[in-house]
C-alpha cells in the first residue's frame, strides 16, 4: 500500500490527541514532532538525551505550535519498571494515549554475520526491537482508553527483503513488521487501535548517510517531503487501515 505525500492535514485536526514519538529529539523524529504539534497534537517527546530534547522543545515552542512534553528515557537500558513509570505518568496527566510512533532506531554496523560484534548485535536488537516491544506492551492499556488510537512502526526496505551485510538492523526491521501484523490481528476485535508499519524509503537522514557513505544525499528526499504520509496515518482518515506494510511516496 502506498500513501501519497501530497496529503495535507488541516490545522488543528489533531487537537486533543496525545501522541508519543520515540527518538523525537532530532532528525526524522523532530520533524514528525513539529508537524504533529502544528496539527494540534500534544507530543510526548521520548529520547535519551535531555539536552537535545530541550533544544527540540524550544524549536517547537518558537514556532508557536502545541506545547510538547519531554520524557528522557534510554530505550537501550530501560527496564520494565521504567516503562511502568512512563505508563503511570501518562495516565496521571492525560488518562489516555492516542498514538505511539516507534521512530528510534540504530543502524548497528554493515558486516557479515560471522564477523558481527556480539555486543553491538544485542544493542541493535534492544533499541530496534525489544525496547519497542516493551514500550508497546506497557502503553496498550492507555491506547485502549482512546476512542481511536494508532501504533506506527517505522520500517525499511531491509525489513522486507533480506540483503547481505545488513545483519541486526535488517533482522530487527523484519521482526517489527511481524510484530505490527501480530498486534493488528490481536487487537482487531477488542479495541480501537490500528497498527501499521511504514517504510519512508530513501530519505536524507544521518542513518542513510551512514549506511550509504558514497551516495550523494541530495538525490534523496528530505524528511519533510514525506511526513504527510505519517500525518495521514495519525488522522481520522486512516480509520480503516490496519495491519498494513505501507510505503511513503
Amino acid at each position: 500500500m502506498i500513501i501519497p505525500s501530497s496529503y495535507q492535514i488541516k490545522e488543528g485536526e489533531l487537537k486533543g490527541k496525545v501522541i508519543l514519538v520515540t527518538g523525537a529529539n532530532r532528525g526524522f523524529g523532530l520533524a514528525m514532532t513539529m508537524d504533529l504539534s502544528k496539527a494540534g497534537a500534544t507530543v510526548i517527546m521520548l529520547g535519551r538525551d535531555l539536552g537535545s530534547l530541550e533544544y527540540a522543545y524550544d524549536a517547537v515552542i518558537d514556532k508557536g505550535f502545541q506545547e510538547p512534553i519531554l520524557y528522557p528515557l534510554d530505550i537501550e537500558g530501560a527496564t520494565p519498571e521504567n516503562y511502568q513509570s512512563l505508563q503511570d505518568d501518562i495516565f496521571n496527566q492525560f488518562e489516555k494515549l492516542d498514538g505511539l510512533i516507534h521512530n528510534a532506531a540504530i543502524l548497528g554496523t554493515m558486516m557479515p554475520v560471522d564477523q558481527y560484534d556480539i555486543k553491538l548485535w544485542y544493542s541493535t536488537l534492544q533499541i530496534n526491537l525489544n525496547g519497542p516491544f516493551m514500550l508497546t506492551q506497557f502503553l496498550i492499556p492507555l491506547l485502549k482508553k482512546s476512542d481511536d488510537a494508532r501504533i506506527l512502526f517505522l520500517s525499511a526496505e531491509q525489513g522486507r527483503e533480506a540483503k547481505a551485510y545488513w545483519g541486526a538492523y535488517s533482522l530487527s526491521k523484519f521482526a517489527t513488521e511481524s510484530l505490527g501484523q501480530i498486534l493488528s490481528d490481536e487487537l482487531e476485535n477488542t479495541s480501537n487501535i490500528r497498527v501499521n508499519s511504514i517504510n519512508p524509503g530513501a530519505v536524507r537522514t544521518q542513518m542513510r548517510e551512514q549506511a550509504y557513505p558514497a551516495e550523494d544525499p541530495k538525490i534523496n528526499k528530505e524528511a519533510k517531503e514525506i511526513l504527510n504520509a505519517y500525518l495521514y496515518l495519525m488522522s481520522d482518515k486512516s480509520i480503516g487501515i490496519s495491519g498494513d506494510s505501507i510505503d511513503a511516496q
